[in-house]
């Protein structure tokens, strides 16, 4: 029987690599095969024949893994039938290891993390990924060259398992007059696609050569959704039009960190799988549209809009005011991080928006401004808990309002109304820049329209104006009464 350091010496770590189709960047590091791997975490040794992963998330890491190692831990088996394999290798053959029964998802995650692997070797791949203002070192972002299947790497269960998931189809003979096979998705970057458990059960690809005829492909029985199915405590979600525009904002971390991130895919791209995961989301609070500033993308969120609001009446529906002819990966490569926080902050309600469009007949790609309260009433019955209510909040200025006609420094609760959740804050509601800051800030907490909230204050101040000046009016015949003076002061008012 072969022993152990007969096996390691005849057989190299990049024979093994090279039989799993992983090749290392040209700093020897792969995207780690035994963990969900983002950044390449895994540092290849050719001189000792070994490797090891830096990431805490992996189960390897701590260990440094010689070939029959890494073996193991790739088919998942003990380190008896890894020796049997490593043995196979070395003689040329499979036929020694057990064979492996591969299902979807194992094998979609398996061909990911090559398509992964596969970008740092492309500079194509690279030089289109910069070209859509993306970073593969913040996204999980495959290429596939189309040559998985072949040499070396040639693999017949692999092959099998692949053809069945879609990535292969027979296509006449190949060079040695065997079997030959077309891959799905060729040229393309990749992006996966997850199920409710995390799950890789779907790809979608992007061509990266110029083919107006077709840019798009799914895998067949598409399912799962980009980036993942939304936390389950999510409040605000941000539905894209593509999955390059929900990749574009995942990279700022301002949005990624505060709003739930979810793609379609096309303007008739919000599957049932879409409208299933959305509805499962208890904490829902607001649905936020970011589709492209056309026509299709306008029609499509009036579309799905009627539909949530019949699903969903409790969920706040807003859009995203893109400029005409742009989508939100456009602007992520025209302009800076900082626009799409500022496109946020700017949303409007659909509904109010559509019912302003039709009263003023403003076109529908212009910003549109949300209508005052119907009830512009401030109530003093108590001085020192003064209020106002507002369209989705109320505003109360507890302990009045300052005497002194320069200012209007207030200490202001603001108060959701479908759920009482309250910001306190104080602040001069005279100095614009503070206000909207105020507004901004306490927005981004109550997941309110920064617009509406600039709208009641402005409000607010002029009530409160017209307020304070009828309490520093003096009452009625007060003018006619005048300070009696006595002997003394007369006589001395008289002297100066």
């Amino acid at each position: 029987m072969m022993e152990i350091a007969a096996i390691k010496q005849q057989l190299t770590l990049s024979q093994v690599l090279s039989y799993y189709g992983l090749k290392p960047d040209k700093h020897l590091r792969l995207h780690c095969p035994f963990h969900d791997d983002k950044t390449p975490s895994l540092q290849v040794y050719y001189k000792t024949h070994s490797c090891y992963c830096f990431s805490s998330n992996c189960k390897t890491h701590g260990k440094p893994l010689d070939v029959i190692d890494f073996v193991m831990y790739k088919e998942g088996c003990s380190k008896h039938e890894a020796i049997l394999k490593c043995k196979a290798l070395i003689g040329g053959s499979t036929t020694a290891s057990p064979a492996r029964n591969y299902n979807r998802e194992e094998t979609l995650n398996y061909m990911f993390t090559y398509f992964k692997n596969a970008v740092h070797n492309s500079k194509p791949a690279q030089e289109y990924i910069q070209s859509r203002g993306l970073e593969t070192a913040r996204l999980e972002i495959g290429y596939n060259t189309g040559q998985f299947h072949h040499g070396r790497r040639r693999d017949d269960q692999l092959i099998a398992v692949c053809v069945e998931a879609g990535l292969l189809s027979p296509w006449g003979t190949n060079s040695n007059g065997g079997q030959g096979y077309r891959p799905f998705g060729k040229y393309c970057i990749v992006f996966a696609l997850r199920n409710s458990k995390g799950e890789i059960s779907g790809m979608y690809f992007r061509s990266t050569v110029n083919d107006d005829t077709q840019r798009h492909y799914y895998l067949k029985d598409r399912s799962g959704l980009y980036p993942c199915y939304p936390k389950p405590d999510v409040q605000r979600l941000i539905l894209t039009e593509s999955v390059i525009d929900a990749a574009t904002l995942l990279q700022c971390s301002e949005i990624s960190k505060e709003y739930g991130i979810l793609a379609c895919y096309g303007t008739n791209g919000l599957t049932a799988e879409h409208e299933t995961a959305i509805k499962g989301l208890t904490h829902l609070q607001e649905l936020i549209f970011a589709f492209d500033g056309d026509e299709a993308g306008r029609k499509a969120v009036a579309k799905y809009t009627t539909t949530f609001k019949e699903k969903l009446p409790h969920v706040l529906i807003s859009t995203l005011q893109l400029p005409e002819g742009e989508d939100i990966n456009s602007m992520g490569v025209s302009h800076t991080a900082e626009i799409f926080p500022h496109l946020l902050n700017s949303r409007t309600d659909f509904f109010l928006s559509v019912e302003s469009v039709e009263k003023q007949n403003v076109p529908a790609s212009g910003p549109v401004a949300a209508p005052l309260s119907a009830t512009s009433i401030l109530d003093s019955s108590n001085p020192y808990k003064l209020s106002y209510s507002g369209d989705l909040a109320i505003y109360y200025v507890q302990g009045g309002v300052s005497k002194q006609l320069d200012s209007m420094k207030v200490t202001l609760v603001v108060e959701r109304k479908d759920n009482s959740q309250k910001s306190r804050n104080k602040l001069d509601l005279y100095e614009d820049k503070q206000v909207e800051k105020l507004c901004r800030e306490v927005g981004e907490k109550l997941g309110l329209r920064k617009d509406i909230l600039e709208q009641d204050l402005y409000q607010l101040t002029d009530l409160l104006d017209q307020y304070r000046e009828r309490d520093e009016q003096p009452a009625a015949g007060e003018e006619a009464k005048g300070y009696a003076l006595s002997v003394g002061e007369r006589s001395a008012a008289e002297r100066f």
